[in-house]
């Protein structure tokens, strides 16, 4: 079959453009200014329709261009026109090298899954997702053609031992393991008829016991830590390397819990004499307490060595293992308590209003003194960062605006509608007053300024706003526009570059900022400088005015997905969601006829996906609920029991577990299959 190709492209002097089909280059002639074109006389299907375009100069490639380019059609065959995606002709030229090698390959464009480790199900749990598990998941992302695993805060949250512990954003410690994570097989714990009576219980609930798993998860180690197969593991030079490497960290964390324990509280302020920390009281208390810190210290020991196994496994399978970074840390938590002078001990971080949160949220964590990280180059950040890089070759940043400024609540205010940017430029009571505008009702003062005050966030719906005059209203609507989006940026510029060079430079984690809510302009300009990936999805749009965005327009530095674990999966926003948006979505996005459906049928969820792949972001992390809703005898009969958070509730039960079992979603043949040839398909 004759063809013809043709290329609309600009080269410079010794550039050379090639096309590549089959693993063969093909090189092009420039026929006339700006196209390039290459006439085959034999050329298949399978030539016809996967086929690109590479730059050469002096024998090398420096990129691979999709940009307007087709095929027309000779005499005697069918006319056809494929799909192109445009990415930038950087593409993938970071300033830094990552772990995984294939983030750094010319184009990349990967797909994965994002599932939290307590929302695993295999045969060998206790009653929660393990470490463990991850392997049947590389096998699972192997299977079908993904090279992402994206998972949730790993770290421990022991808080209160009940439920509400469950939180993963609320860590005790930002660099200790959380102990739910752990196979007690795998340790060395003997299944006994007991063990196996539990653990045969505890995985036939359709949700995680958060309470009930931990005890016994802690009562079995501790048998274990107190047996002869403990006192061998402790004594051993496996353990004595990893306390050694990790003593800076893991002793303070390990007095901290047994001190949580003996006073049966976190909250420090309330242990007397270790109230305030030391490190001569944490060696004292060590020394006469050494058994039970010891068993903390074992613990950890185990977690570690399991994930570190795990990630090899990954690792050997061109697998990546993404990690969630969070944006704060508990105020009664081992940093609080170590290093109370990097905190602000009297505020508390949180969001705007936004679509999560309409009266905002507040997040109870303390919030950074940055000034104070940055007397020692941000030693604590990149201490944490290296830690977190032993374990994933990419990671979120959590809520990644906070790092130009957070959302400030003062203790002891609750409501989130109460908070102010930090740091920002508040106005002075002279340009408030100038404009003929009152402080109260309209405005907060800065609890560290006084007689400096910020636009407060929901001014326009209060009953001050609406006594005003008109040229009042405009007065303050000026002031209000000119705060929230303009007289800040360069200021929240210029910090965010201050704090992101050393973090981002002290490890070989690829970076994915978490960047939707109320965006201020230097963020993506920030984020695309330093090529940190920005989060999309499609109903959450970023420019104004849409109420879906387009994905063919998504950048290529970004990661895209169809739901984060802060919404409703694709099915229960369907379902849920207002039907009249619903409505527009079916006709206007999907392009769609005829009545809307009322439950999303699998054949709507694969086509959302694919257009999910076939966008131009570098990374399509799609939520496990969401692939499974391709497959109608796979998906889950309850739509609206698959949500893992609801961030409107501030103590929401974290505890949703996957339907159906590893092995059973490995053993799904066609499943999987279809899933390998839609990413083919997208060239990912």
């Amino acid at each position: 079959m004759k063809a013809l190709f043709t290329i609309e492209y600009k080269t410079v002097w010794g550039e050379n453009l090639f096309l590549v089909s089959g693993g063969k280059r093909f090189p092009m002639i420039y026929s006339a200014p700006g196209i390039w074109s290459l006439s085959l006389k034999r050329a298949d299907e399978k030539m016809l329709s996967d086929y690109y375009y590479i730059v050469v100069k002096d024998g090398i490639v420096i990129r691979r261009e999709w940009d307007s380019h087709h095929r027309t059609p000779e005499k005697g065959e069918e006319d056809f026109r494929d799909a192109w995606i445009d990415c930038p002709s950087d593409a993938n030229q970071f300033a830094r090298r990552h772990t995984a090698h294939f983030f750094d390959k010319a184009f990349f464009r990967g797909a994965g899954t994002a599932i939290p480790v307590f929302s695993l199900r295999s045969a060998n749990d206790f009653g929660i997702g393990e470490f463990y598990d991850l392997k049947q998941m590389v096998d699972w992302a192997v299977s079908t053609g993904q090279t992402v695993i994206q998972l949730l805060p790993i770290n421990d949250t022991t808080n209160s031992k009940t439920w509400e512990d469950s939180y993963p954003y609320n860590p005790i410690s930002s660099f200790a393991l959380h102990p739910q994570y752990i196979s007690l097989k795998a340790a060395g714990v003997r299944a006994d008829a007991k063990y196996l009576e539990l653990q045969k219980e505890l995985n036939a609930l359709p949700d995680v016991d958060y309470e009930r798993v931990n005890a016994l998860k802690h009562k079995y180690l501790r048998q274990l830590f107190k047996s002869s197969k403990g006192r061998k593991i402790i004594s051993g030079p496996e353990y004595a390397s990893f306390y050694n490497d990790n003593r800076d960290w893991l002793l303070s964390y390990a007095v901290f819990c047994a001190l949580r324990d003996r006073n049966g509280s976190c909250d420090f302020s309330s242990w007397g004499e270790y109230s305030r920390y030391s490190n001569a009281r944490v060696n004292d208390f060590y020394y006469a307490n050494k058994e039970e810190v010891d068993y903390h210290c074992f613990v950890q020991y185990l977690l570690d060595a399991q994930l570190k196994d795990v990630c090899a496994y990954a690792r050997s399978k061109a697998v990546a293992f993404k990690g969630d970074l969070p944006i704060g840390i508990s105020r009664t938590s081992v940093e609080a308590w170590r290093y109370p002078k990097l905190f602000n001990m009297d505020s508390q971080c949180g969001a705007p209003p936004d679509a999560f949160a309409s009266d905002g949220q507040n997040w109870g964590f303390p919030t950074y003194n940055w000034h104070a990280m940055s007397l020692d180059d941000y030693s604590w950040w990149r201490t944490r960062l290296g830690k977190m890089a032993e374990y994933f070759d990419a990671f979120r940043l959590d809520h990644i605006l906070g790092f130009f400024r957070i959302w400030e609540i003062p203790v002891p205010n609750k409501s989130g509608l109460m908070g102010h940017f930090s740091p920002s430029l508040p106005y002075n009571e002279g340009e408030i007053y100038s404009r003929g505008l009152p402080t109260a009702g309209l405005f907060v003062e800065d609890p560290r300024k006084k007689c400096f005050w910020h636009p407060q966030i929901n001014a326009k719906d209060s009953d001050t706003y609406k006594t005003l005059s008109e040229n009042q209203k405009w007065q303050f609507d000026q002031l209000y526009e000119d705060f929230f989006y303009h007289r800040n940026n360069e200021y929240w510029k210029a910090g965010a570059m201050l704090k992101f060079p050393p973090l981002l430079g002290c490890t070989g984690m690829l970076a994915c900022g978490e960047d939707l809510g109320m965006i201020p302009s230097c963020v993506p300009e920030v984020m695309s400088q330093l090529k940190i990936l920005s989060l999309e999805v499609q109903r959450m749009p970023k420019r104004l005015g849409e109420h879906f965005a387009d994905t063919t327009q998504y950048p290529y530095y970004s990661v895209c997905t169809t739901s984060t674990h802060d919404m409703t999966p694709l099915r229960a926003w369907w379902e849920e969601e207002d039907k009249d948006l619903i409505s527009e979505y079916y006709h206007s996005v999907l392009a769609r006829e005829g009545d809307v459906p009322s439950v999303c049928p699998s054949d709507v969820c694969a086509q959302i996906i694919d257009m999910h792949l076939k966008s131009p972001s570098m990374l399509a992390i799609l939520p496990l609920q969401d692939w499974l809703a391709m497959d109608q005898t796979l998906r889950f009969p309850r739509a609206d029991k698959e949500r893992i958070n609801l961030p409107s509730e501030s103590r929401h039960y974290w505890r949703y577990r996957m339907h159906i079992s590893l092995e059973d979603l490995n053993s799904a043949k066609e499943f999987n299959d279809r899933i390998k040839q839609m990413i083919a398909d997208a060239d990912r």
